[in-house]
């Protein structure tokens, strides 16, 4: 306090007066005068006001009788506080307050009876001009906000304001509360305009929301002042917030009498945009959220039903500009979101059965166009949750949920054999894109249409399926030599990689292994036959094949042509001498092979099936040969040789009378054979080799499966010990969801197969509970 004690020994030396109130009120009174009625104050006169004030603040009160015993007072409560100054302080606060109540009593009646804009332009222009000039009395208070007001506050006494919230209490007491209620309804009857499309004067009702939030102050504590809202909220907000309920009820019902829900929500687009920016041009900033939610559930959540009926209708007729408002709207509304979801859901879902229903039975032999169905719907809806519903992960799940329904079951689908469909006519498909053609994509477009696959496989639910077909038509273009693209087909498999493991691949993989591998055991075959001083009879190729990976299975018996079979035992004596102990299983119905013509006119290269090169190769004997005589030579099946024989009696090069091709029936060969072409591919898939095959892959899922199952049950049993039916059951799907979904009665038919071979066991005494028997 070195500067108090500075102070009094300058203001008030030994042996002079001290300064009382009466000594400065006077100037001082004029100055505040001057202040409140907005007379220019040079700052020379500022300093001479804020001296008064320092001057009276910091004199030392002389004692008399009774002022003694009060110094003595002020010196036990705290030593180190001015002697006196408390009392000095409390006058002139009293009289500064006596000053402001006197001045707002004088101004208050000319507000009385005023209404509308008249009293809103005298509340505020009085407003602004009583709140500038309390700053100024303030800035020249500050010694007396500092020391004294601090002091009293420190003590407790919170009755005691700085002067500026003594300037605001008084105006509170004085002016608002015989003014507020004719103030709020000329601002709400002005908001009321504004709203009807009326252009108002927005400062009107900016400086009432600039006072009622200033005019927040706690009694109990001045120094919340600006934090406090709770005369903005109670006097203004509340009346606010039930017109603008009451303003959008009437306005909402009477719009959707006349109008499309379509106009009803850019109305309501435009109103939230409007109510926003009220908030931001001259309402408190706090408004904003409660407003925002009023708005809503009056515009919006009450009229959910409308919005939800109209949105399959947005949803049919593509109105992608109306269903990106409609999801703005809805999104505001707690919980609103689901039915919407839903709705769209069911929607995605029949437009995914409606278009395989337009392809007809003609999608069974077109895979591509079957496929491209699907990704149609598909394609259509994702972009449409990418833009109309701004990637929304609920619709993101709805269009997986309805793309998966539709997937696997569908118009192709149905019927006892159908319901792995999809999974074939995938993999078909992908046979068609990877498969050497003039139709052939280039690398960019193949890369995508492979990437569009990988679409509709993730929703494919029988993965297993897929798989089966894909490996068994891989091994084919691989064997046949007839894969576009190497790399497309590495694609592929890493894209399947990535969606299902490892483990999912591994057999393809290898099967691009065993390629090479043949590749380097062919060329160390010719190094042998040339090293051996022999030559080779034919241009001759083998391809070895691991049984583990490639989907083949033995065909039936049949008996090589001699002009073959010696490339064939120098082959095998070779192998054999280099792998001791493999077996070689001959897959005959897969190997293929080219005839030179010397028998018409024009020199054919024929590019044949080994079944069907033993048939041509026998003509060299004779140009006419009985069934019999074929069935003998060759040693294939009736039913096999039929179909060959046909095949080459459609091809033109074997000439048969009869219609029905009998062990006697003579077959003979077409010397007067022409075709434009000199090179002609006669090596068709058969109708019948493709129909069991396709019988064959299903069944072999179905075996599959059942292991799967076993296993999976298994590894289930031997971790839990016991176990109930349901949890099991529900366990076992969880672990081959990923692959297929397991149909519960095939569960059951497993669970007995491992009781009787003694892996589980039946408790007794329990229901439906299984135990592991290690």
């Amino acid at each position: 306090m070195s500067a108090g004690r500075h102070s009094r020994s300058h203001h008030n030396p030994h042996g002079m007066k001290p300064i009382s109130l009466a000594d400065i009120w006077d100037d001082l009174s004029d100055g505040i005068r001057n202040i409140y009625n907005r007379q220019s104050m040079p700052k020379k006169r500022y300093m001479e006001l804020y001296t008064h004030v320092y001057n009276y603040c910091t004199s030392i009160q002389q004692p008399s009788a009774s002022g003694a015993v009060r110094v003595r007072a002020n010196r036990s409560r705290t030593s180190s506080a001015a002697p006196g100054a408390q009392f000095v302080g409390i006058e002139l606060y009293s009289r500064v307050k006596e000053f402001l109540k006197d001045h707002l009593e004088k101004i208050r009646p000319r507000g009385d009876g005023l209404v509308g804009e008249v009293v809103l332009k005298f509340y505020t222009s009085v407003w602004e001009e009583y709140q500038f000039s309390s700053r100024v009395l303030n800035g020249i208070c500050q010694y007396l906000n500092r020391h004294w007001v601090k002091r009293e506050n420190d003590e407790g006494k919170n009755e005691i304001y700085d002067i500026y919230s003594l300037a605001l209490l008084t105006w509170k007491d004085c002016l608002f509360k015989n003014m507020h209620s004719q103030v709020t309804k000329s601002v709400l009857a002005l908001i009321e305009q504004e709203r009807n499309g009326e252009t108002i004067n927005t400062r009107l009702i900016s400086g009432v929301v600039d006072c009622y939030v200033e005019l927040g102050i706690k009694p109990e504590s001045p120094q919340a002042r600006g934090q406090n809202l709770s005369i903005y909220k109670e006097y203004f907000e509340g009346g606010f917030l039930t017109d603008t309920e009451h303003y959008y009820r009437a306005e909402s019902g009477a719009f959707l009498e006349v109008n499309p829900v379509t106009e009803y929500m850019k109305r309501v687009e435009t109103r939230l945009l409007e109510e926003h920016r009220r908030v931001s041009v001259y309402l408190h900033e706090s408004t904003q959220d409660e407003l925002a939610r009023k708005c809503e559930r009056v515009l919006i959540e009450k009229y959910l039903d409308v919005f939800y009926s109209e949105f399959l209708a947005l949803l049919h007729n593509d109105k992608d500009e109306d269903l990106t408002r409609m999801y703005a709207l809805v999104n505001r509304v707690p919980q609103g979101m689901a039915e919407l979801r839903a709705k769209f859901e069911t929607h995605v879902h029949g437009q995914g059965l409606s278009a395989v229903e337009k392809c007809g039975e003609a999608v069974l032999n077109d895979p591509k166009m079957y496929v491209q169905a699907l990704l149609d719907v598909h394609n259509k809806y994702a972009a449409m949750v990418e833009s109309s519903f701004t990637g929304d992960g609920g619709f993101l799940q709805s269009l997986d949920k309805a793309c998966g329904r539709f997937v696997n079951s569908n118009a192709v689908t149905q019927g006892p054999k159908a319901s792995s469909k999809s999974p074939e006519l995938l993999a078909r498909y992908c046979d068609m894109l990877l498969k050497k053609s003039a139709k052939n994509p280039d690398e960019s477009e193949l890369d995508e249409a492979l990437q569009n696959v990988m679409v509709i496989f993730r929703y494919v639910e029988d993965k297993d399926v897929f798989q089966k077909f894909y490996s068994k038509m891989l091994a084919k273009r691989l064997v046949g030599g007839n894969s576009a693209s190497d790399d497309a087909e590495a694609s592929m498999i890493s894209k399947l990689k990535q969606a299902c493991g490892f483990e999912y691949t591994s057999k393809l993989q290898r099967m691009f292994q065993d390629m090479s591998l043949s590749k380097d055991l062919n060329e160390r075959f010719k190094q042998h036959v040339t090293g051996s001083g022999q030559s080779l009879e034919l241009d001759f190729s083998i391809m070895v094949l691991s049984s583990v990976a490639w989907p083949f299975t033995q065909g039936p018996p049949f008996a090589l042509p001699a002009t073959l079979q010696r490339s064939f035992d120098r082959f095998l004596t070779f192998y054999t001498s280099q792998h001791n102990g493999r077996k070689l299983n001959w897959l005959y119905k897969l190997s293929k092979g080219e005839l030179v013509t010397h028998c018409f006119k024009a020199r054919y290269t024929l590019q044949a099936s080994t079944y069907q090169m033993s048939i041509l190769l026998e003509f060299n004997q004779s140009t006419q040969h009985t069934m019999a005589h074929l069935l003998a030579t060759t040693q294939l099946n009736r039913e096999l040789l039929e179909q060959v024989l046909q095949g080459l009696v459609k091809f033109k090069l074997l000439i048969c009378e009869d219609t029905e091709i009998e062990p006697d029936t003579l077959l003979k060969l077409n010397t007067a054979y022409k075709n434009k072409k000199l090179r002609v591919n006669i090596n068709h898939p058969m109708k019948l080799e493709q129909r069991q095959e396709q019988e064959a892959t299903h069944k072999n899922v179905e075996e599959d499966r059942k292991l799967l199952i076993q296993a999976a049950v298994v590894r289930i049993m031997k971790m839990r010990k016991e176990l109930k039916h349901q949890p099991l059951l529900a366990e076992v799907f969880q672990q081959l969801s990923s692959r297929f979904k397991p149909k519960v009665p095939i569960i059951k038919k497993c669970i007995d197969i491992l009781i009787e071979k003694e892996y589980l066991e039946r408790v007794d005494g329990q229901k439906d509970t299984y135990r592991y028997l290690a």
